[in-house]
């Protein structure tokens, strides 16, 4: 196939002088094969962060963790409330859900953090097909566990599958226009509506949590196809005019007294260039720390405490729907980029720390009278997230040269991994001192 032909080609820096010298067929049509890359790359968005967002919505489920006849692990769809402390108006797990996202995303920041020291050397297509082995293991480890640590030793794997390939991926977009960093960040917004809303259709229809994780089994396939089969070779960039003006009217995130670098290969890049790239990077990388931190604090931090009672849902149930309706908000606005464009994300980094004061200050005094409320912040806690990522990779792209995006893009994509790890380092004392109230 021309597309896994292509693949190896661009993946390996050691083969690629040898490679390069030997025939290669004739480029496709520029139009097909744009296609192919667009669609490409929101099937490999979808698909990695599929793993990681499943996890997260069945969070709640994990940590009640009951188990049928047969050792088959079933959560019930509207089940009994089993409150850990029965003085406290929370109805809290004895662990919380922040538990899971540690699990979930603790992983994801180490290889993130170790990504610009070395990972490059290691060829794209080994990086894929970790990926995808550690998505798979992910799910059936969780589906036939037997005991809560063994679900988060599977949750471990799932991490590492979604951070190996957002590191990995987001790298490979500066091979290809910068048009497929829109289409990426929609497929990973896509994940997460789908993900969250399969996972919740599956279980309330009465299908166990363990044959809800297995039928998810087809989409670490997905993404070995779509990345072995669906991508062309890179091909010289051509953007279009209004992408040029646009970058001509950015300042670049390098100045002009950075040293001079070899085009077109990451790993040459010295230390004092990278060390410049990344001061560069901060304008951006700090915003999306604090948006991330703050939306990721009320998800796993305040979700979980924000029940209603007196609603038509149990606890259980309320969970997911708020982990759905996130997951929307984020879907819409990272498919956002062709009709809004943000520059200034600071903005958005205020706008996701209100909302994380406000709903901070719910949970402590009860106000909001309606889950429905609740909904509609969650809603808009999604938006401000997903367009936040999206733009700033846009940025990224726009104002980083060529020789220095790669590095760039492997580089920030740590930031929503650290500040949704702070966001579960502090959750979880907040989660223990919240229930133990009365």
């Amino acid at each position: 196939m021309g597309g896994c032909a292509g693949s190896r080609w661009r993946l390996s820096d050691s083969e690629e002088e040898a490679t390069a010298r030997e025939p290669r067929p004739p480029p496709p049509d520029r139009q097909g094969a744009h296609w192919k890359n667009a669609m490409g790359f929101w099937l490999l968005g979808l698909c990695n962060n599929f793993s990681y967002v499943v996890m997260l919505s069945a969070a709640h489920d994990i940590l009640s963790h009951k188990r049928a006849s047969g050792n088959q692990s079933h959560v019930d769809p509207d089940p009994v409330p089993t409150p850990h402390n029965n003085s406290s108006r929370f109805d809290c797990n004895s662990v919380s859900t922040a538990a899971v996202l540690l699990a979930d995303i603790l992983p994801t920041l180490v290889i993130k953090l170790l990504a610009p020291l070395g990972l490059h050397l290691l060829p794209y297509s080994p990086r894929v097909l970790i990926s995808g082995v550690c998505a798979a293991g992910s799910f059936i480890l969780v589906a036939f566990s037997h005991a809560v640590w063994t679900s988060l030793c599977g949750v471990v794997l799932a991490s590492i599958s979604s951070g190996l390939g957002e590191v990995t991926f987001l790298s490979l977009t500066a091979f290809y226009p910068r048009a497929v960093i829109s289409w990426w960040s929609s497929g990973t917004g896509g994940a997460g509506l789908l993900g969250a809303l399969s996972y919740l259709g599956l279980t309330q229809i009465g299908l166990s949590p363990q044959h809800t994780l297995l039928s998810m089994l087809g989409i670490p396939a997905l993404l070995l196809a779509s990345y072995f089969f669906l991508l062309t070779s890179p091909e010289p960039q051509d953007p279009g005019e209004e992408e040029e003006a646009e970058r001509a009217a950015r300042q670049p995130l390098m100045s002009s007294e950075a040293p001079e670098s070899k085009p077109d290969v990451s790993s040459s890049l010295s230390l004092q260039e990278k060390w410049t790239v990344f001061k560069g990077l901060l304008w951006y990388i700090v915003p999306l720390v604090l948006v991330y931190f703050a939306e990721y604090f009320i998800n796993q931090g305040l979700f979980e405490l924000l029940f209603f009672r007196n609603a038509s849902l149990s606890h259980a149930q309320q969970y997911r729907w708020y982990q759905m309706l996130y997951q929307a908000g984020v879907f819409a606005s990272r498919s956002s980029l062709r009709c809004c464009r943000i520059r200034f994300t600071w903005a958005l980094a205020l706008l996701q720390c209100f909302n994380l004061a406000f709903l901070l200050v719910d949970v402590w005094l009860s106000f909001l009278p309606s889950i429905y409320l609740v909904f509609l912040i969650i809603l808009y806690e999604g938006l401000l997230g997903g367009a936040a990522y999206v733009n700033t990779f846009h940025n990224i792209a726009l104002e980083t040269s060529d020789e220095h995006r790669e590095f760039a893009m492997a580089t920030a994509c740590v930031s929503d991994t650290l500040g949704i790890s702070l966001s579960g380092l502090l959750a979880l004392p907040l989660h223990n001192f919240l229930c133990q109230l009365s």
